[in-house]
């Protein structure tokens, strides 16, 4: 690299311009994902609704980041079932201020183009043209709102412009028998240029001198504008085109475009003095029963490798004003109690014990109840004489007196609960013949 690319690259990395450049882009996060693989748990929500981590909703990750990165321009675009995360964004999001030129904006299904609804991410896009060109964006972040994480995009976009790419895509390592059939694959050569991408292969291909690893895309992409309209009008007029970044426009793009990768990192983390032996960032795609589960759990250990708790980086939400959680009852056989756990507001725990679990806002247990390695979401009553463990309890269920969760998977699948390859027993209100037309 020579003096003038260096003094560029210094130029455009540095934290004014990064600044610039974050006041210059427009952010549409992809939010319309059915997110099937959690089952019963987004039958009446999306997944970037999914409540996580005892107060927050997925989408508060992606949206955080944002905010926290500079960049308060910001598109959701929606689609399935999408009332709970609507509510959440009004409530929760909507206090930004137009003649700042900041928003949070939803971008719902609306047949804005023809008749008909989304038909893919790139579709999802396309119909949203004539909105995104009245911002007039010098760039536009394509991200997704169904993972948990932090990353600061500003690097992203300096990344970009200095390459000069038409398209930048975050990636992030990962053992290849954890991304086979699950996520996109890059390919890149030694400079970053993206030579080959692909859509969920069964084997994926391996970074060279690291056996076993592969990159992955995380879902996210800087694009330069005019380029992101070309591309998405092309697209459309392309009869078998399945309309998705993933499977179309990213394959078709590399060979005749500039592709780049780039490497996620954790929002203040410094490359300088790194250890390569160091864990990856931490990122997540919780998309399925067991993988939430686990995700949640993570955040109950003494120093979790996601910090909720970091003032530098803060994840915001809408959250209802509730009392503190309460603690009741100290007698030999009915003690309120909670050994590593998180509790949130609003909870009661009246003569109960919990052990290594986390319990989402007003969550009501009952005496002579034991819970352990469980999750319960919101508004969960669980009555007297029952025992939950291995669990996720969905957010209104209202579990009958003595009831018995996650000690006997027959019976757990007797009773019609659902119960995943890793043991992990889910109970919602549809299992209990309980209404939730009303829950979100």
């Amino acid at each position: 690299m020579d003096q003038i690319d260096q003094r560029k690259e210094r130029d455009l990395t540095s934290s004014r311009n990064i600044s610039r450049l974050s006041q210059q882009a427009l952010a549409l996060v992809l939010a319309g994902g059915q997110g099937s693989r959690l089952h019963e748990m987004t039958r009446w929500r999306a997944k970037p609704a999914v409540p996580f981590g005892g107060k927050f909703r997925i989408i508060d990750f992606v949206l955080s980041n944002c905010i926290n990165s500079g960049i308060r321009r910001v598109g959701v675009i929606t689609q399935y079932k999408s009332h709970s995360l609507v509510a959440h964004l009004v409530g929760g999001w909507s206090g930004f201020k137009r003649e700042f030129g900041e928003f949070i904006e939803v971008l719902p299904a609306s047949m804005r183009t023809g008749s008909q609804w989304y038909q893919g991410t790139a579709d999802a896009l396309y119909q949203n043209l004539d909105i995104i060109r009245t911002h007039k964006p010098a760039f536009v972040l394509v991200l997704g709102g169904d993972h948990i994480y932090k990353m600061d995009y500003g690097p992203m976009l300096a990344a970009h412009a200095w390459s000069s790419a038409d398209v930048t895509i975050a990636c992030t390592e990962m053992d290849a028998a954890d991304a086979a059939g699950t996520f996109g694959v890059v390919v890149v050569d030694e400079t970053n240029r993206v030579i080959g991408f692909e859509e969920k292969p069964e084997q994926p291909t391996e970074i060279p001198g690291k056996p076993g690893r592969v990159l992955v895309s995380m879902g996210n992409y800087v694009f330069r504008t005019e380029f992101l309209y070309q591309q998405l009008i092309l697209d459309h007029d392309n009869e078998n085109s399945s309309h998705d970044f993933g499977k179309d426009i990213l394959p078709n793009i590399i060979k005749d475009f500039q592709v780049a990768a780039f490497h996620f990192s954790e929002p203040n983390i410094s490359d300088e003095g790194a250890n390569p032996e160091a864990k990856p960032p931490y990122w997540r795609d919780v998309g399925t029963l067991d993988a939430f589960w686990q995700a949640n759990m993570e955040l109950v250990a003494i120093q979790p490798e996601l910090d909720l708790y970091d003032k530098d980086w803060p994840i915001y939400t809408h959250q209802m004003q509730l009392p503190s959680a309460k603690f009741v009852h100290d007698e030999e056989d009915r003690r309120g109690v909670a050994i590593n756990c998180i509790v949130s507001g609003g909870c009661l725990i009246s003569g109960s014990t919990l052990k290594h679990s986390l319990l989402f806002s007003n969550v009501n247990t009952r005496s002579y109840s034991s819970i352990e390695d469980s999750v319960i979401l919101p508004d969960v009553t669980i009555n007297r004489h029952c025992v939950v463990k291995h669990a996720i309890i969905d957010r209104g269920v209202n579990l009958p007196e003595g009831t018995i969760v996650g000690v006997d998977k027959k019976r757990d699948r007797e009773s019609g609960f659902r119960v995943t390859e890793g043991g992990i027993t889910l109970v919602t209100p549809d299992h209990l013949n309980q209404s939730v037309h009303q829950l979100r």
